[in-house]
């Protein structure tokens, strides 16, 4: 199974696979028939279209899933793993509040610099080892 969430169809393991197709094969949201045959996973009132972002949000919430603290926490943690430029990038941000989101995690460039960190440029002696 492939699910796409953005231009490129993402592989489906199972049993998240099994739970979607169980999920399609008994919607409760199919009784218009603009959406009898709809593909999509959560389709919206409107034929072809699927449920607005906010609809979703208030669905979550009603089950005791926290969307917008998700979201924050999830970006706050791929801050961690890679630079905010990047990040940015992925998710449409500006580049200046993926910055400030990483600046509040604690999150530092030199942990994303390429190369050997475990040996000093060539030329280079730390301060106060008495070498001149």
């Amino acid at each position: 199974m492939l699910l796409r969430l953005g231009e490129s169809p993402s592989p489906i393991p199972e049993p998240v696979a099994d739970l979607l197709l169980e999920h399609i094969a008994h919607r409760d949201n199919m009784n218009t028939a603009t959406n009898t045959a709809s593909r999509w996973l959560f389709p919206g009132r409107r034929a072809g279209q699927p449920f607005r972002p906010d609809h979703v949000s208030a669905l979550l919430n009603q089950i005791g899933v926290p969307a917008a603290a998700a979201r924050g926490a999830v970006i706050r943690q791929q801050l961690l793993d890679m630079p905010a430029p990047v990040v940015a990038d992925a998710l449409g941000y500006h580049h200046k509040t993926t910055t400030r989101l990483r600046n509040e995690t604690g999150g530092t460039w030199s942990r994303y610099a390429p190369g050997d960190h475990g040996r000093s440029p060539a030329g280079w002696t730390p301060r106060g080892t008495g070498d001149s």
